[in-house]
C-alpha cells in the first residue's frame, strides 16, 4: 500500500519545489496562476490533504474547535450543535463533539485529550459536580472557552437562558387559563438550570397564593416522561397542568396522558421547554417555552469567535429570553378539578 501523499510527492508530480507547494496550499507567496493550477491539479490527482495541525503549529492559529456537551442524544442538544457547527463551518473551523454523559471523570479525560491534541477554542456544558481542578486546568491553558447553559465561574464567557423568567411565564399562563393545581415535571438533581426553572415555577405559584408546589423528577426522555406523568397523576389526581423541564419530558407526559385515557390540553395541560423540531409536529402540537435551539447554537459559536478574535475583551454573559409558543397542549382548566380527579381515579 502506497504511503499517503505529502508536500514532497505533490511537488514531484507538479514539477515544482516543496516551498512552492507549501505556499500554494497556504494561499501565500507570489505564485503565477499557471503554477498554482499545476500544483492544485497535482494535489487533486494524488488526493493530498494539508496537515492542519502542522500548519497551526507554524502559524500559531488552530482552526479546530471542541464542543463538550451532555446527552447529545437529546434533540435539543443535537439542534444546538447543528446551529453552532453551521456557523463555525462557514468561518472555516472544524468542530469535534464529545458527550460527557454528565460524568465529571469522563469529562476530565475528554478535556485533557482536547488540550493534548490542541484546539483553537472550546464550547463547554460543564458536567454535574465538575471539580474546581477542571476549571483551573482550562483557566491555566488559556484556551478560548465559552460555557453553555451551566456557568463555571467568572473566568469564561457564558451563554445561557433566562430560566426562572421562562418558567414563571409558563406557570402564569396556566394560572390565567384557570389552573390551580400545577406541578413541575422533569429533571433530576439540582443543576443550576433545573434549580432556576423550579424557582420560577414556585415564584409564580407564590404570587397567586397557590400551592403547595409539586416537583416530580424524570430524566429527559419520552419514555421517562410518560412513566413519570402516569405516576404523578396517580399520586396527585387534582393536578390539571404541568410545567416541564424540557420538551422531551413534555412529549412523554402527553403520551402518558393518552395512555391513561386523557387528552392533553383538555383534561391536563402541558407546557414544554426548548421548542425542538418535534414540538411543532407532535400530536397534538406542544405548547412550549421556545429558545430556538439552532439559533442558540449559532449565538454560542459567535460568542466563541468573538473571544478568539479579541482575546483581551471583557468576559461576556449572554442570557436569552424564552418565548411562550401556544399550541394545542394547553387550554382552560376543567370546569371542576375535583370532577376531573374523580374521572382519573376510575
Amino acid at each position: 500500500m502506497a504511503g499517503k501523499p505529502t508536500l514532497r510527492s505533490v511537488a514531484q508530480e507538479a514539477g515544482v519545489s516543496i516551498p512552492t507547494v507549501s505556499q500554494v496550499m497556504r494561499g501565500t507567496g507570489r505564485i503565477s496562476e499557471q503554477t498554482r493550477e499545476k500544483v492544485l491539479e497535482a494535489a487533486r490527482k494524488l488526493h493530498y490533504v494539508p496537515d492542519s495541525r502542522a500548519a497551526a503549529m507554524r502559524s500559531g492559529e488552530n482552526r479546530e474547535i471542541g464542543f463538550v456537551i451532555n446527552q447529545f442524544a437529546n434533540p435539543f442538544n443535537a439542534e444546538v450543535v447543528s446551529g453552532a457547527v453551521d456557523l463555525l463551518d462557514g468561518e472555516g473551523y472544524l468542530v469535534s463533539i464529545l458527550d460527557t454523559r454528565d460524568d465529571a471523570a469522563r469529562q476530565s479525560r475528554q478535556l485533557e485529550a482536547f488540550i493534548r491534541n490542541g484546539r483553537g477554542g472550546l464550547m463547554w456544558v460543564p458536567a454535574l459536580d465538575t471539580p474546581e481542578e477542571t476549571v483551573a486546568l482550562l483557566r491555566a491553558q488559556g484556551i478560548p472557552t465559552v460555557t453553555f447553559l451551566r456557568p463555571a465561574g467568572d473566568d469564561f464567557d457564558h451563554v445561557g437562558v433566562r430560566n426562572a423568567v421562562a418558567t414563571d411565564a409558563a406557570t402564569r399562563h396556566l394560572v390565567d387559563l384557570g389552573h390551580r393545581h400545577i406541578a413541575y415535571l422533569g429533571g433530576t438533581g439540582m443543576t443550576a438550570v433545573r434549580r432556576r426553572r423550579i424557582a420560577g415555577y414556585e415564584r409564580a405559584l407564590a404570587a397567586q397564593d397557590l400551592g403547595p408546589a409539586i416537583v416530580w423528577p424524570s430524566i429527559d426522555t419520552k419514555r421517562a416522561g410518560m412513566e413519570a406523568m402516569l405516576e404523578l397523576y396517580r399520586t396527585h389526581p387534582k393536578v390539571t397542568a404541568v410545567v416541564c423541564n424540557g420538551d422531551m419530558v413534555a412529549l412523554g407526559a402527553c403520551l402518558g396522558l393518552v395512555k391513561a385515557g386523557l387528552q392533553p390540553g383538555k383534561d391536563v395541560s402541558v407546557i414544554g421547554f426548548d421548542d425542538i423540531e418535534d414540538a411543532s409536529v407532535a400530536t397534538p402540537p406542544l405548547t412550549t417555552m421556545a429558545v430556538s435551539p439552532q439559533k442558540l447554537g449559532r449565538k454560542l459559536a459567535q460568542v466563541l469567535l468573538n473571544r478568539i478574535r479579541e482575546p483581551e475583551m471583557p468576559v461576556s454573559l449572554s442570557e436569552v429570553f424564552a418565548e411562550l409558543v401556544i399550541r394545542e397542549t394547553t387550554g382552560p382548566a376543567p370546569q371542576s378539578s375535583d370532577a376531573a380527579a374523580s374521572t382519573r381515579a376510575r
